[in-house]
């Protein structure tokens, strides 16, 4: 019904700076909430970004001041800047968006896209 799909990850060095993206498609009717989640290897997976339909953002604490979650409500598509990177934000990065169709609302989830930063 919906297909998000993520873009931009990738292996970069401490203090870089990536930019992710993900677009959503099918039968979408409205799109609320969207979101970045991430998993490290044996971790659970935990919010980085979210942003509501009126462009309202909250943060982990762990990203605010280097991260910036933004999206264009005409491309269906979500993005992360991501600048001032570590080497504890390595982990596979999710796109999440709340999206309502003609089935009814419910969460979707991308496939995820790998974030390496070296040290």
């Amino acid at each position: 019904q919906v297909q998000l799909v993520e873009s931009g990850g990738g292996l970069v060095q401490a203090g870089g700076s990536l930019r992710l993206s993900c677009a959503a498609s099918g039968s979408i009717l409205k799109i609320h909430a969207m979101g970045w989640y991430r998993q490290a290897p044996g971790k659970q997976r935990e919010l980085v970004a979210a942003i509501t339909s009126g462009d309202s953002t909250n943060y982990a604490d762990s990203v605010k001041g280097r991260f910036t979650i933004s999206r264009d409500n005409a491309k269906n598509t979500v993005y992360l800047q991501m600048n001032g990177l570590k080497p504890e934000d390595t982990a596979v990065y999710y796109c999440n968006a709340d999206v309502t169709t003609y089935f009814g609302r419910r969460d979707y989830w991308g496939q995820g896209t790998q974030v390496t930063v070296s040290s």
